[in-house]
């Protein structure tokens, strides 16, 4: 009986170690903050479906926005309207993330065409919106 839970002892200790070596190696890569705004007039049926790298993060819908943490290095950030009753296509760009900044979009509705637009907000605007 003592050998088993000698086992039992060792093998979560191995485990605790691994999920601590883990922990350390996510907090060591450093990211960036990507916030998504929907615009107003998008409509009050749609939603804007946000993908980054192909997986559909969340949908953006009315008096929302996207706010997470994002990893360093290149992203394609994808959005479309939901539901799609309009076969629009798709609108995707190319982001490089770099440790510690923070990035802007807007999601925009326009003539049947759904796109992301980068904000034009100074450091002084964004600090008084709390961004």
């Amino acid at each position: 009986m003592r050998t088993f839970t000698s086992y039992v002892s060792r093998f979560l200790l191995i485990l605790i170690f691994f999920s601590a070596v883990s922990l350390a190696n996510a907090a060591a890569k450093p990211g960036g903050r990507l916030i998504v705004n929907r615009v107003a007039n998008f409509g009050w049926n749609l939603a804007a479906n946000l993908k980054i790298d192909g997986q559909t993060v969340g949908n953006i819908v009315q008096g929302r926005r996207y706010d997470h943490r994002i990893s360093a290095g290149p992203h394609v950030l994808t959005v479309s309207v939901v539901p799609n009753l309009q076969a629009s296509q798709p609108a995707s760009i190319t982001l490089n993330v770099r440790p510690g900044g923070t990035y802007i979009f807007t999601a925009l509705w326009d003539s049947d065409q759904v796109y992301l637009r980068p904000t034009t907000l100074s450091p002084a605007e964004m600090a008084k919106l709390g961004l």
